[in-house]
């Protein structure tokens, strides 16, 4: 009997010690507190004066830039965001459009970067620019793909 009651108790504890969630999934993660915008470009402008050597005259227009670049990013999310909530696409004239100005946007920082960075920084500037490209490019593609509800 005791040793009935023992099975009983043991088969209980492994059923619901195999039932439990395990504390890394993304939901059950205690919250990220996010970083001010200031708090955001101070670090970056502290890391890209780290990796590309800057000097205190290009620190201060660098910090204008990204000050700039995130201000565009920011409103440029919250377009995706609203464009994603009303649930209408984009049509090709609109993509080619948005397209369009992005590339116009990069040409534009590109130039001046240009006139305040030397030519081994611009390089440095290019190799960064590339690797979070492919970072980027690697966490896409190791995303779980959406299912479309099929009709």
């Amino acid at each position: 009997m005791k040793k009935m009651i023992a099975m009983a108790i043991l088969m209980t504890g492994m059923v619901s010690f195999a039932q439990q969630k395990p504390a890394t999934l993304r939901n059950e993660r205690p919250p990220v507190e996010k970083l001010t915008p200031e708090q955001r470009k101070e670090l970056r402008l502290k890391q890209l004066t780290l990796k590309l050597d800057l000097n205190a005259s290009q620190q201060k227009e660098m910090a204008t830039v990204i000050a700039e670049m995130d201000a565009k990013r920011d409103a440029a999310r919250e377009n995706f965001k609203k464009q994603k909530d009303s649930g209408k696409k984009l049509t090709a004239d609109e993509r080619y459009a948005l397209k369009n100005k992005m590339l116009d946007e990069q040409i534009a920082l590109k130039a001046r970067l240009k006139k305040f960075l030397n030519e081994e920084q611009m390089k440095k500037w290019e190799k960064i620019k590339d690797d979070r490209k492919q970072n980027f490019k690697k966490r896409a593609h190791n995303r779980p793909e959406k299912k479309e509800p099929r009709n």
